[in-house]
């Protein structure tokens, strides 16, 4: 699974990177940024998938494969 991730759409209310630390983090802004390019390990998946869920502007798209 991989995370694509629209920085134009964040408005940095940072649900990301308080469901998913090990997915995003944050910039010197405040707005997300995603770890390891968005490649998702299979146990962080439900994390990922609660990122995106969670995200108001949805700038968070999951992508199998």
């Amino acid at each position: 699974m991989k995370i694509e991730f629209d920085r134009d759409k964040c408005q940095g209310h940072n649900r990301c990177y308080m469901l998913a630390p090990d997915l995003f983090d944050v910039d010197d802004e405040g707005y997300a940024i995603l770890r390891d390019a968005g490649t998702v390990p299979g146990e962080l998946e439900r994390q990922a998938q609660l990122a995106a869920d969670n995200c108001p502007e949805f700038a968070i798209t999951l992508v199998e494969g």
